[in-house]
């Protein structure tokens, strides 16, 4: 659904028809996710000129256009990337998009057990887990409920990794138009995969234990943003997600 929106060709009809009842409900989705996307590579930039050497990307889907090795390694080829996500035909499609890729690696894994990534085999083929890491979580968290507990599964994360390394979040908030977001929240839940929305303050809390870069969380539109891209108000409440980078020292 995701890489539809983004207008891709890695998608099924299936996809197709649960995300065009979503936007019946929510037409601006298209730009949402484009604007998440935005927010993807400007988190990336931001880490690579860091430092950082290794990024693990989870609940990465199918890598389309402007996917992070394709940034990471237009700034260093040497960069490693693995990505991360639970469905097999992803993971499959990634493979092949992937193949002859030295830097680059996709692996089988549950973000709702976190030891499958962080004790998989080829994890540890790619990545050093003894030197800092970036970890990006985008889109992702919105699809984890409060029963599944985000901060134990944020907290395992940070205590595997060295210091030095970073965590990006962007996560989905209602703050444009509760009506409209709810109706596309039952679609989702209506394809068996619900939604949690949460404020700005429920993100932040996200980040716990790790120290929140500038500007802090903010709506993705206003994180960093380059200076072609869009950064009013109304804009920024329409994409409606919150967006951060944190640093373990």
């Amino acid at each position: 659904m995701y890489d539809y929106y983004l207008g891709g060709s890695h998608n099924f009809a299936v996809d197709r028809q649960v995300a065009q009842e979503a936007m019946k409900a929510l037409p601006d989705l298209p730009l949402i996710m484009q604007a998440n996307r935005a927010f993807l590579r400007r988190s990336v930039r931001y880490l690579l000129d860091q430092g950082v050497r290794q990024f693990i990307d989870v609940g990465s889907g199918i890598p389309t256009v402007g996917n992070v090795h394709e940034v990471v390694h237009e700034f260093d080829p040497s960069r490693r990337v693995l990505y991360v996500d639970i469905d097999p035909i992803a993971v499959t499609h990634s493979r092949a998009i992937l193949a002859g890729n030295a830097s680059a690696a996709v692996i089988h894994a549950d973000l709702l057990r976190p030891e499958q990534i962080l004790e998989h085999p080829d994890l540890h083929a790619l990545i050093d887990l003894d030197q800092p890491v970036a970890v990006l979580i985008n889109a992702v968290f919105h699809f984890v409920s409060d029963e599944e507990s985000p901060g134990a599964i944020l907290a395992r994360f940070l205590d595997a990794l060295a210091p030095g390394s970073y965590l990006s979040i962007s996560h989905a908030s209602y703050i444009g138009g509760e009506e409209k977001i709810t109706e596309a929240a039952e679609v989702y839940q209506r394809s068996r995969i619900p939604m949690t929305f949460r404020s700005k303050d429920e993100v932040t809390e996200l980040f716990k234990g790790w120290s929140l870069v500038d500007p802090g969380v903010q709506l993705i539109p206003h994180w960093r943003p380059d200076p072609d891209e869009p950064v009013d108000d109304v804009y920024a409440r329409t994409v409606s997600m919150y967006g951060g980078v944190g640093l373990k020292t």
